[in-house]
């Protein structure tokens, strides 16, 4: 292990991922829906960057403005509202919108076209309008050769029952959208006795991450703030990746237990990704303070010899080497504990300055080796059976 290698650790990933979020490619959403639907709380609830609220608009039409925030990947395409008559009229916004997606999609600007449409209604109105459902059929078909996914939100859905009743009457439209998904964006107090959580943004999360383009998704998953479980997912896969390929190096070269700081890079590559799939902001605080409280929990463990010899025992191979087996079971127990350290911030189950202290670093420590014993529980197993 290097001198200082928690410093050298954080100073690694911290290089790496600027370099990283600098390359996500730019997500590009537009919300449409009639005034007072709520789309600002929607866009809001999703992004907890609050983008709707803090962003900078750009009217790029009579009735659209691109919404965008220094240093964030993602554009928001924003209507002041549908409506049937008025400056807002059904004609013209239709006429609007399906040019934009059109020129967007034509200009040949790398990254500009719109990679999804939001459109809300409210579950408080109790009724999708005949005209709503005549202005998407005429929006999808306009724009079909792009393929742009339509994600019908029901918006302000205090009522479950409602919500279920007005689903069933969008979906005998039969319109050509992705999917129709209620939501309560924000905790609703109808009296002192009664307040309605919120519910269903990880359902609409969950759907908007299944249907747009695989060159975006990974930006979703950083920026979106309302389903952690989809983060956790992400950062499964990048932990199981990256496994893959230490177990795969250390299987074609053992490599010697003095030297196997070797692995680092590897593991280095992994808890940049699963940063990026929980979306933490690149500033001197938060990743330093993640990565330090990890490293310093599990980073003696990980390489000590007070357990090296019970270790080896179980995994076939020399036993002054880190043989593939032991370089796989070492890498995923970091990337899983990692996982599990950044989910309890993300809950608040544990504050960001609290992350370093005795405590909690004693329930890194023990996550840790949990999870390497429970991988050489299931070696054995194996091989005894």
């Amino acid at each position: 292990m290097p001198e200082n290698s928690t410093r050298y650790v954080s100073k690694q990933v911290m290089k790496k991922l600027g370099q990283e979020y600098k390359s996500l490619a730019r997500l590009n959403i537009m919300v449409l829906g009639k005034t007072g639907v709520g789309k600002s709380t929607l866009i809001n609830s999703i992004f907890e960057d609050k983008l709707a609220e803090t962003g900078t608009g750009l009217p790029v039409t009579n009735d659209i403005s691109m919404i965008t925030q220094d240093d964030v990947p993602l554009v928001l395409y924003d209507t002041p509202g549908l409506e049937l008559t008025g400056e807002n009229d059904y004609d013209s916004l239709l006429s609007q919108v399906t040019k934009l997606i059109k020129d967007n999609f034509e200009d040949n600007i790398p990254g500009n076209e719109i990679h999804m449409i939001l459109y809300c209604v409210s579950c408080a109105s109790h009724r999708f309008e005949e005209a709503e459902a005549d202005f998407l059929r005429k929006v999808t078909d306009a724009v079909k050769a792009y393929k742009v996914p339509v994600i019908v939100v029901l918006t302000q859905a205090f009522s479950r029952e409602d919500a279920a009743r007005l689903r069933q009457e969008i979906g005998e439209e039969n319109l050509p959208i992705a999917g129709i998904v209620p939501i309560l964006a924000e905790e609703y107090e109808f009296d002192e006795d009664l307040t309605v959580k919120p519910y269903g943004m990880d359902d609409l999360a969950d759907m908007m991450d299944e249907v747009l383009p695989e060159a975006v998704r990974n930006t979703f998953v950083a920026l979106e703030t309302s389903n952690i479980g989809l983060k956790i997912k992400k950062a499964r896969v990048v932990t199981n990746s990256f496994t893959a390929v230490a177990a795969a190096a250390a299987g074609l070269s053992p490599i010697p237990f003095v030297d196997a700081a070797a692995l680092m890079p590897k593991q280095i590559g992994m808890l940049v990704g699963i940063t990026m799939a929980f979306g933490f902001p690149v500033d001197n605080t938060t990743v330093p303070t993640l990565i330090n409280g990890t490293w310093n929990a599990i980073g003696k463990e990980a390489w000590g010899k007070s357990w090296k010899s019970s270790l080896f025992k179980f995994v076939p191979g020399p036993g002054n080497v880190v043989t593939g087996a032991v370089a796989g079971i070492i890498t995923e127990a970091v990337g899983k504990t990692y996982t599990n350290v950044l989910a309890d911030v993300c809950r608040g189950e544990v504050k960001l300055e609290d992350v370093n202290s005795e405590g909690y670093k004693d329930k890194i420590h023990d996550m840790f080796m949990e999870l390497v014993n429970r991988s050489l529980s299931k070696r054995k197993e194996t091989q005894n059976g």
